[in-house]
């Protein structure tokens, strides 16, 4: 098939190009290259330009006769959308009705939408499964629960079949090195602790010692990119043959504090990291964990590199040729 890849050229939206070529698909990469980089596109043809333009948007599935959509694009920045949800509304928002109405009109009806742990909130109880309340704290957040409810929308008006992919901590690299994590700026705690261990960074800032975990630290579920690709290629699949409409949580079912990453790094790497501990940071919750059985359940998921060690040491190669 010849799948559309929205912010193909980012992070998880690389990765997953390249799972679609090794499937024999086509990725047909758009990015406005706001986030992206164009050397991240190997796998396909490029698109350099943006959802906000609706007949652009439109050439664009009429060029390349686009079967199905896998939608990344989109703003990720959680401090940045509180101060200016209005960018975040607009580029998660309305942006993808843009894509939508474009895909319903050329008649694609499979979307693997790329949704976000965010959409929860503060958890009322961890492991986190499908069914607990949505109930976001922050724009980011709130502009995909937004895009979850158009789906659900224009599936019963338009036979429009999805799959919303709900992501914990993305994490790692390309266990071939091809391509990895590159943000500017970087939020993710594992790259920032391997600049610290790599003297590029003066330390790395704990954002609280006190929460009610066994160390003191904020707990995350690290999930590897090469292992979301994967779930978004079986997405894809799992559409093509007739599956019904879900949301599905993407997480290994396993956390580790932000103590626990900062001891993984200096093994994996035998290096030294500098770390201070800095007051929390607000909104930020004790524990974030998921229930990945659904995944394992519909999609026959489970993560090929669920060790935190794996993670790190695919993360410290690939910073050793970013």
């Amino acid at each position: 098939m010849n799948v559309l890849v929205t912010g193909g050229a980012g992070y998880i939206g690389s990765h997953t190009a390249k799972a679609l070529h090794a499937a024999g698909h086509t990725p047909v990469v758009i990015d406005n290259l706001s986030y992206g980089h164009e050397w991240a596109v190997k796998w396909g043809p490029f698109e350099h330009g943006d959802l906000a333009d609706a007949a652009w948007v439109r050439g664009v599935f009429e060029r390349h006769g686009v079967d199905a959509v896998i939608h990344f694009a989109a703003s990720a920045f959680v401090g940045e959308s509180m101060t200016d949800p209005r960018k975040y509304f607009h580029n998660n928002t309305v942006n993808t009705l843009n894509l939508l109405d474009a895909a319903i009109d050329h008649g694609v009806r499979r979307v693997v939408f790329s949704s976000t742990c965010a959409t929860y909130g503060m958890p009322q109880r961890v492991p986190i499964d499908e069914s607990h309340p949505q109930a976001p704290v922050n724009p980011y957040g709130e502009s995909k629960l937004f895009v979850e409810r158009i789906l659900y929308w224009y599936g019963q008006a338009y036979d429009l079949g999805y799959v919303a992919l709900r992501y914990f901590n993305a994490s790692g690299a390309d266990p071939d090195g091809e391509i990895g994590e590159v943000h500017d700026p970087e939020t993710h705690l594992i790259p920032l602790v391997i600049a610290a261990a790599r003297g590029e960074r003066a330390s790395i800032g704990v954002f609280g010692n006190d929460y009610p975990t066994p160390d003191g630290t904020a707990v995350r579920d690290y999930i590897h990119v090469a292992d979301l690709a994967d779930a978004h290629l079986r997405a894809l699949d799992y559409l093509v043959k007739g599956g019904v409409s879900t949301a599905i949580n993407l997480g290994t079912g396993r956390g580790h504090s932000v103590r626990e990453v900062i001891e993984t790094v200096a093994r994996v790497t035998g290096r030294t990291v500098p770390h201070v501990n800095e007051p929390r940071r607000p909104g930020d919750p004790p524990e974030l964990v998921a229930d990945p059985s659904r995944a394992r359940d519909v999609l026959g998921w489970v993560p090929r590199y669920p060790d935190l060690d794996t993670i790190v040491r695919h993360a410290w190669e690939w910073s050793g040729k970013s």
